[in-house]
């Protein structure tokens, strides 16, 4: 398949770090699907951005969380495929959607704890099984991780615990779809300044100085330092990279 054709299919890519990624992608060439919870406004105008880089686009809305729409998910991906790309299969899943959590231990409920589950673990895998009959041989999968599955910080206990479950899945999954010359990575960002978790990184200055002190680049992240990772494990120069973990976070608490 001409590179030009490939697409990836991007989950949380309605702003962040998502969004960075799709536009990243789009700009080595690929066309891209993205996902998006509740904010379609948002991932209209991430469509219309990559449409304005010269590739094909479409948003479609999904609940990384409900495993039960994960099969008519599948259905309304494999029309969008035909109808907008001529396709009927993909060749990039990037498992990016997630949301923060702020539960430290003997004050998580089972509620939150259930949120996350479902989101950061359940989600990556059975959105990943639900969607291997359409990704193409040869493809790649992405999973986000983070900086908190290798070093701590005070309440980020499940969130943290999560992420190290998605790097040890990563290895299965490579392992187990080697056959097919499918590779299997994860990204781990650390601190960016997004809006995720409330925008805290971004937006409260002694929180952003203490990252910056705690990083040997001395700054804090920035989403323009993680799409080009990603989409560069898209291409064809990232073909032997398979099962590793890079971890994107400036040389964070070293």
């Amino acid at each position: 398949m001409d590179a030009k054709k490939k697409i990836a299919l991007i989950t949380g890519g309605s702003r962040g770090l998502g969004k960075n990624m799709a536009l990243a992608i789009a700009k080595k060439g690929f066309d891209v699907v993205l996902t998006y919870h509740s904010q379609q406004g948002e991932a209209e105008a991430v469509v219309a951005q990559i449409e304005q880089l010269g590739q094909k686009a479409a948003a479609l809305q999904l609940d990384t969380g409900a495993v039960s729409s994960f099969e008519p998910f599948s259905q309304q991906l494999t029309a969008v495929l035909g109808n907008t790309f001529a396709a009927d299969r993909f060749d990039f899943l990037v498992n990016n959607a997630g949301i923060g959590g702020n539960s430290p231990i003997g004050q998580t409920n089972e509620a939150e704890f259930d949120q996350l589950v479902n989101i950061h673990f359940k989600g990556v895998l059975f959105l990943t099984e639900q969607l291997l009959p359409l990704l193409n041989d040869g493809g790649r999968i992405i999973n986000i991780s983070s900086g908190l599955a290798r070093f701590t910080s005070p309440g980020r206990a499940v969130y943290g615990s999560l992420k190290g479950a998605v790097e040890t899945l990563t290895l299965y999954m490579a392992k187990e779809l080697g056959p097919r010359g499918i590779t299997v990575n994860v990204v781990a960002p650390g601190a960016i300044e997004t809006d995720f978790s409330g925008g805290v990184v971004r937006d409260n200055p002694d929180v952003n100085r203490h990252i910056a002190s705690i990083t040997a680049l001395g700054r804090v992240g920035l989403p323009d330092d993680i799409g080009g990772v990603v989409a560069f494990l898209c291409t064809d120069d990232a073909r032997w990279i398979n099962a590793q973990r890079i971890e994107v976070s400036g040389g964070m608490n070293l």
